[in-house]
């Protein structure tokens, strides 16, 4: 088994590169995926976020409210300290499962939008940037995501630069341009992690 770790800052690509390897036969453990299973009603990890934040951060279905969420916890890092140490080891353990549940062949892919603010580079074999240009993501973001370019750029500014996470790269993809000039690196980075 080859542990890969994908990551990109956000409008980076990594979420088209990591479609692209599950086609290839890739075992893809999406982090940002199992974050929201983990808080769906009746888990105790929803449980456990009300119990920190208080029944405000629900709609009225009993959902949890992410966008009321993220207001509370994104420009106070005590409580998104609170918030990671309730949904990081739900997340964790359950990532762990998936893997485990790959064959000895398999190559799972991590993809962890975190992996360099979290320190997490260590856990994998291999770790893959997915890496575009400051304005090319500023200009995804609100071309394609309809963000405001003030939101855009303070969550940009949350996560780690580029020069952070290029330096704990194994493995590059440069999605600067086009798609169509993705799937020939995707298709290079997949044979070499299959030759892993």
């Amino acid at each position: 088994m080859v542990k890969v770790g994908l990551t990109g800052g956000i409008g980076a690509g990594k979420s088209e590169v990591s479609r692209l390897l599950a086609s290839y036969g890739a075992v893809v453990v999406d982090a940002d995926k199992i974050a929201r299973e983990v808080v769906e009603p009746g888990t105790p990890g929803l449980a456990a976020v009300v119990e920190e934040f208080g029944e405000g951060v629900l709609t009225p279905d009993g959902t949890l409210d992410r966008p009321k969420l993220g207001g509370i916890v994104f420009n106070d890092p005590e409580k998104l300290k609170a918030l990671n140490a309730i949904v990081h080891p739900l997340v964790g353990a359950r990532s762990a499962e998936l893997e485990a549940s790959a064959g000895p062949d398999a190559v799972v892919v991590h993809d962890v939008p975190l992996l360099t603010e979290n320190g997490l580079a260590p856990l994998y074999d291999t770790v893959v940037v997915v890496d575009a240009a400051p304005q090319t993501q500023l200009d995804r973001l609100v071309r394609l995501r309809g963000m405001a370019e003030d939101e855009a750029k303070s969550r940009m500014a949350a996560q780690a630069t580029r020069e952070q996470r290029l330096a704990i790269a194994d493995l590059v993809i440069d999605n600067d341009g086009p798609l169509e000039a993705l799937e020939p690196q995707v298709r290079a980075v997949w044979e070499r992690l299959r030759g892993a």
